[in-house]
């Protein structure tokens, strides 16, 4: 796999009630990872969906590869998967089966790649398992390995280890960093630094306010 660089200058995101996040500029090279942190509420999420052309900012500008925000948010979206994110969750009723036929049908992924990202992160479940009924680690990883799948430059995965045990937070953060290895490039969110990936580029959000955060602008 081939990684893609993410560059933001001075980017924020205002919402109907004021900023969710403003000026953030940073760098992350192909096959590095972008770790945001901050608090709930903070605006973590609405970042990484900024980066990846999924929603709208009201000043700075994005690069991701050879593309520019927000002029080439179509082909940003092509090349940035969402594993994991509000916007971006695995559908509970489905079965695993369900989830891999709808990314054959969808992206055009054929079997052989989507089994070999499932051995990427370590991931060995039945296909008629119910979302539902998958435990958190099991759950994220499932959805990091559809997004993989496609090939990539980037993959989001918004708070990748939230619900999980030591045991689960140790099997996704492992899982991710043989996506990594791989050379997929991350952007991650998380309220503390994980220490599997100490070259991580940082990216420190303060608090802001849950109601400025939902009511940031997505793109249609």
């Amino acid at each position: 796999m081939s990684g893609t660089d993410v560059v933001a200058e001075g980017v924020s995101v205002r919402g109907n009630r004021g900023p969710v996040f403003e000026n953030v500029s940073t760098a992350v090279e192909a096959g590095g990872v972008l770790l945001v942190r901050g608090p709930s509420g903070s605006g973590r999420t609405s970042l990484l969906l900024a980066l990846s052309g999924r929603m709208r900012f009201v000043s700075g500008a994005v690069r991701v590869g050879e593309h520019f925000l927000p002029g080439d948010a179509a082909a940003v979206r092509e090349t940035v998967a969402l594993a994991r994110a509000p916007v971006c969750e695995l559908e509970e009723r489905l079965r695993v089966d369900d989830l891999i036929a709808e990314r054959r049908w969808i992206d055009r992924v054929d079997s052989s790649a989507i089994c070999a990202a499932f051995e990427l992160v370590g991931v060995d479940v039945p296909g008629r398992a119910v979302v539902e009924d998958l435990d958190p680690a099991t759950n994220v990883l499932v959805a990091v390995a559809l997004a993989v799948a496609r090939e990539p430059g980037a993959v989001v995965v918004d708070e990748p280890d939230t619900g999980c045990g030591p045991d689960g937070r140790a099997q996704v953060w492992g899982g991710l960093g043989r996506v990594r290895e791989s050379g997929t490039t991350l952007l991650l969110s998380t309220t503390d630094f994980p220490p599997c990936f100490p070259d991580a580029v940082p990216v420190v959000l303060p608090q802001r306010s849950a109601d400025r955060l939902a009511s940031a602008e997505r793109p249609n």
